[in-house]
């Protein structure tokens, strides 16, 4: 659902011309030294990036999930660390606080993470916990008018910047399933919160992941989200099937990017005479790589609006997440094809989006976790 049509249009050609005049000049030098400038950081905050969901009313831009998709269609056509940056405040790390915290928790925070002044991270994966989320093992055990947390979480993306964390936390240890499963949020700074070193990744780099352990953690009462015991997992569950919308508009963004550099490479790169996008085989390659684009970014948009209606897209959500991230998997892998020997070199930055998007089909669902989804729906749907 568009709004208006006009400010929309003005948003997404701030983000067109910041990302081409500020993001993409800036690519080598975050790959190179694993940091993304802190002028960029800030210009990220003027730009109200970092509230794009987050009502008007605490000072964010309150997107629809339409024009959120479409802001992400623009702004992804860069290094995918950009967009994590400010990827874990926009959507899994407040999406929390915003949908099921009380009215109090969401005045307390939610204004802080629309400026930017704080990151938001979301703490549910753990050693042993991945795919398997209602099996998590950090505990929260209440004290009077607070819980003692304890426990590890593995691969937590932005938790070196994080000014807060939504975590997951077992606040029922009799059970063992969803139902014991608890939300709160949690003050990085906290007495007790410590960091493992940044994780070494295939690629992203200037997007940061590490341990968070929690050893005996004070987190106040008032910090459990919508001061009820055991939501945890469905809030949970309800923040990633946004967020896997939201992935599946990533890739679809920088998809356009990588197809548009293997589409002038192939116009500008002459073989036997002639520019190799006269070849039918690369034309192939670029056609399969078109139609795929386009076949995501019409189910992003078709899911995005049917959320925006209110209805249900559990489903939608879940085909949109793998099959996006699936389609930028080959485009990229067609793109290094097309540059053939250059697609190799660091030079060209192909390789590095190769590497990059390898991850889109694994974090908020693996693509074998989406097909479960989908198959799990459609079973249960047929036999009402």
């Amino acid at each position: 659902m568009i709004r208006d049509t006009d400010t929309l249009t003005q948003l997404l050609d701030s983000v067109s011309r910041f990302v081409r005049e500020r993001l993409v000049p800036a690519e080598q030098q975050v790959a190179d030294t694993d940091e993304i400038p802190e002028d960029i950081v800030q210009d990220m905050r003027e730009l109200g990036l970092f509230g794009m969901t987050i009502p008007e009313k605490f000072g964010g831009l309150e997107l629809t999930m339409e024009e959120e998709c479409r802001v992400l269609f623009e702004l992804c056509q860069t290094a995918p660390a950009f967009r994590s940056l400010i990827g874990t405040t926009v959507g899994i790390g407040s999406q929390g606080i915003l949908m099921d915290g009380t009215p109090e928790q969401q005045a307390q925070w939610l204004p802080r993470l629309a400026t930017g002044e704080l990151i938001a991270s979301f703490a549910l994966t753990e050693p042993e916990a991945g795919s398997d989320a209602a099996s998590l093992r950090t505990s929260a055990r209440r004290e009077g008018d607070h819980y003692i947390v304890n426990g590890s979480k593995r691969y937590i993306t932005n938790a070196p910047h994080a000014g807060i964390f939504t975590l997951m936390a077992r606040t029922n240890p009799d059970d063992k399933g969803a139902g014991g499963v608890s939300a709160f949020i949690v003050d990085a700074k906290s007495p007790g919160i410590s960091f493992g070193k940044y994780d070494v990744k295939m690629g992203q780099k200037g997007a940061h992941t590490c341990d968070v352990v929690f050893d005996n953690v004070k987190v106040p009462a008032a910090n459990l989200i919508g001061l009820h015991e055991g939501r945890g997992f469905k809030t949970a569950m309800k923040v990633l099937e946004k967020g896997r919308i939201h992935i599946a508009a990533v890739s679809v963004g920088v998809a356009k990017r990588v197809l548009r550099d293997a589409l002038n490479y192939a116009i500008d790169r002459k073989q036997f005479g002639q520019p190799i996008a006269e070849f039918q085989l690369v034309q192939a390659m670029l056609a399969d790589s078109q139609a795929e684009l386009y076949a995501a970014e019409c189910m992003v948009i078709d899911a995005a609006r049917r959320r925006d209606d209110g209805q249900k897209v559990a489903t939608e959500a879940s085909c949109c997440k793998m099959f996006a991230t699936e389609m930028v998997g080959r485009v990229a892998d067609r793109a290094v094809q097309i540059l053939g020997g250059a697609g190799y070199m660091a030079e060209y930055g192909i390789e590095r989006f190769y590497r990059d998007v390898r991850l889109f089909r694994l974090y908020e669902g693996t693509t074998q976790i989406q097909q479960i989804i989908i198959a799990r729906n459609m079973v249960r749907e047929a036999t009402r």
